[in-house]
């Protein structure tokens, strides 16, 4: 064979794999093509909160945080059984004793157990010093008696979700100055701080659904008035309004009524973002081709408010309402932080920072300041949640 022979020889091997190639690539466009034209057909196929929610499960960050939150607030609604204590549960011998360890196994055995301790005084630097006696186990158990309690408020029980079995003491997170168990603490402490915060907001949405949709939809002389009340009230800065208010508070109110207190003065700016943010997009859908119809039907302004345009407007109601709660917790925590929010004996995370703010205290007894943990992962759980709302709340975009 020629030379010339062999170079057509390979011109021809070169174009058939070429054209190879080719067709195979374009089967994978064509693969491809169809399989983003069936995913945008089912997209535009469902409704819009079925995109919002496929579009949020997909955020893992979102959907964790989710997670949490509602661990959170189960935790917060069964608070008083999880606990292994009640609020009034003191130990004279446990002041600032450190938190304890759980021994799964006891000479080979599943058998959960905590250590006795010792306690005492160092002479030289009269600190309390707490020791492990490895002498006494106290075996711990589920669903075992104790304190009464009334669960949700209204059942009365004694059995908590574990405990020791007879004497002893089981305290995971350490005890404060008073010998009371953290973990209790903060475990109920949770049911003032999360409620306090879905309260505030929910009054905050209740006032700031009504005034925006109102100021957007009528307009004129209503609007201008909304508008000037809105601006008034945000020009005042809100942590020296909240503490003039919480200060104006009368110590002799009972707990209940100063918690609520605190949950209307919280909610006193809040709802202004809110306002301006639905005014604007009531200046929108008004013009729309559904608001019109109603108003052709003879539909009353009640009726297309409620009806037609806070329907349209519930997810972005939904995305400001969670990224409006960490920030009601982070009040409610600084205002009983300085003194000037709750007070025991109301529990809540707050007042338990309250109790630490010396740093001796920090330095020498470090697990009184865990209720900070549950705050920080509170907080960044909601934001999470917030950020995956926010997102799905257009599941238009990719």
């Amino acid at each position: 064979m020629t030379l010339e022979a062999q170079s057509d020889q390979l011109f021809d091997l070169y174009r058939e794999l070429d054209a190879r190639l080719a067709q195979e690539r374009y089967a994978e466009d064509v693969v491809e093509s169809s399989a983003t034209q069936k995913e945008d057909e089912g997209r535009y196929s469902l409704s819009q909160w079925q995109l919002m929610w496929r579009k949020f499960v997909r955020n893992r960050a979102a959907l964790t945080g989710g997670i949490v939150i509602l661990l959170f607030y189960l935790t917060a609604l069964f608070a008083n059984f999880l606990a292994p204590y009640t609020l009034t549960t003191r130990f004279r011998d446990r002041i600032y004793m450190p938190p304890q360890a759980i021994h799964f196994f006891d000479n080979g055995q599943f058998a959960p157990f905590v250590y006795g301790v010792k306690t005492g005084l160092n002479l030289e630097t009269l600190e309390r010093i707490a020791e492990v006696d490895t002498d006494v186990k106290y075996p711990i158990g589920l669903w075992v008696p104790g304190e009464s309690y009334h669960l949700f408020g209204l059942i009365e029980m004694d059995r908590h979700l574990f405990g020791t079995v007879g004497d002893g003491a089981v305290t995971l997170l350490g005890t404060d100055r008073q010998g009371r168990d953290m973990l209790t603490r903060i475990l109920i402490g949770s049911q003032v701080s999360l409620t306090i915060g879905l309260v505030g907001v929910a009054l905050s949405l209740t006032l700031g659904t009504i005034l925006g949709v109102v100021s957007g939809f009528f307009g004129g002389w209503v609007d201008e008035l909304i508008q000037r009340v809105i601006e008034l009230v945000r020009s005042f800065p809100s942590i020296p309004l909240w503490m003039a208010l919480s200060a104006a508070i009368p110590a002799a109110w009972p707990p209940m009524r100063v918690y609520f207190a605190v949950t209307l003065i919280l909610s006193l700016i809040g709802w202004t973002w809110l306002a301006r943010q639905l005014r604007g997009q009531v200046l929108t859908l008004r013009s729309q081709d559904f608001v019109l119809a109603a108003k052709l039907m003879g539909a009353s302004n009640g009726r297309i408010i409620f009806k037609h345009l806070v329907p349209a407007s519930i997810g972005h109601i939904i995305v400001v309402a969670t990224l409006a709660m960490p920030g009601m917790i982070l009040a409610e925590t600084a205002l009983s932080f300085l003194g000037l929010g709750l007070q025991p004996p109301i529990t809540s995370w707050g007042v338990l920072i309250k109790e630490v703010q010396d740093l001796q205290s920090i330095a020498l007894y470090p697990w009184v300041f865990s209720p900070v943990i549950f705050i920080v992962v509170a907080i960044l759980a909601f934001n999470f949640l917030g950020d995956g709302l926010r997102d799905a709340a257009d599941p238009y975009t990719r």
